[in-house]
């Protein structure tokens, strides 16, 4: 029987469901790669996809951990390493995968970091969050027949943040929070352009792009700034959502009908929390030739090129 909720006078009225893992489709048969499974939004991610029937790949920087974390997952799974922040790590990856893949989840992320370098000398939140997963969706592409789902923030808004070509690295006046809504603000770029490139070659494969609100997970433990971690960890406590509800724009962007560059984030006030929804983005997030310029850049910082070509 529905539930229901009490209305005016008395009556009783069904109580409107909301998008849950229930209404996931089956996923017998379907192969799904998730960056950073081992934990968080990307593990509640993973084993829901398990749990529908499709073998998940966890794509992640420690085995044992991502072992460990399988072993909680039912269905078939199976653990591969992939350390974002090494981009010969992001080609063996690639290299060693020879199948149809029917999603790629660009999951993992850093978050509000001290100023750091990845392997190849980028900052390590621009390099991680973006690039990494820049170069892994155009060296598996060839492989995608699906779709490619990226995780994004609301911290695309904060500060009116933009991509700073003359210094993507912040190496002039870096601060954790800039570095990291800047990568943000990429992955919706990358996202936009991704698909205009697919819809030129002709691809069926869409990207779209969601992001969880604010969900409770470990990835605010690592922030710099004592301050900021004591509010993260308040929010937390008493503001966010959950890692599987966290996990549900994802899942949505990754199953539903949606168009090609869509952005998926919570229903409720401020994108904090709720069913997953079509919601907005800055129009910093929307400008095509910055996301044009940004794609070439980013080409050039990791001798990655889009493989796709018309009628593909």
């Amino acid at each position: 029987m529905a539930d229901t909720t009490s209305a005016a006078g008395g009556a009783r009225r069904p109580r409107e469901h909301t998008w849950n893992t229930t209404d996931l489709p089956g996923l017998a048969g379907r192969t799904a790669v998730i960056t950073g499974a081992n934990s968080g939004i990307g593990f509640a991610a993973a084993d829901a996809l398990a749990r529908a029937g499709a073998h998940v790949v966890l794509a992640v920087r420690d085995p044992e951990r991502g072992r460990a974390a399988a072993s909680r997952m039912p269905g078939s799974t199976e653990v591969r390493r992939l350390d974002l922040a090494d981009l010969a790590s992001v080609r063996d990856f690639a290299a060693s995968w020879t199948a149809p893949l029917d999603l790629l989840i660009n999951n993992a992320g850093v978050m509000m970091l001290p100023k750091q370098r990845t392997k190849d000398g980028f900052e390590t939140q621009f390099g991680t969050n973006h690039l990494g997963h820049f170069a892994l969706t155009n060296l598996l592409l060839p492989r995608v027949t699906g779709r490619v789902v990226t995780v994004s923030s609301s911290a695309h808004r904060w500060g009116r943040v933009r991509i700073d070509f003359g210094d993507l690295n912040q190496d002039a006046g870096y601060t954790p929070q800039r570095a990291y809504a800047q990568s943000k603000l990429a992955n919706l770029l990358f996202t936009l352009e991704l698909q205009r490139r697919l819809t030129e070659s002709g691809s069926t494969v869409r990207a779209v792009a969601a992001h969880p609100g604010w969900a409770a997970t470990n990835l605010q433990s690592h922030t710099a700034n004592p301050v900021v971690r004591a509010v993260m960890q308040f929010g937390n406590r008493f503001l966010a959502q959950d890692d599987r509800a966290g996990a549900l724009p994802t899942l949505y962007a990754a199953t539903q009908d949606l168009p090609g560059a869509s952005y998926v984030g919570p229903s409720g006030p401020a994108e904090m929390r709720g069913a997953p929804t079509l919601v907005g983005r800055t129009p910093a997030a929307s400008d095509p030739d910055t996301a044009r310029r940004l794609w070439t850049v980013s080409e050039e910082l990791t001798g990655v090129g889009f493989p796709l070509t018309a009628g593909v």
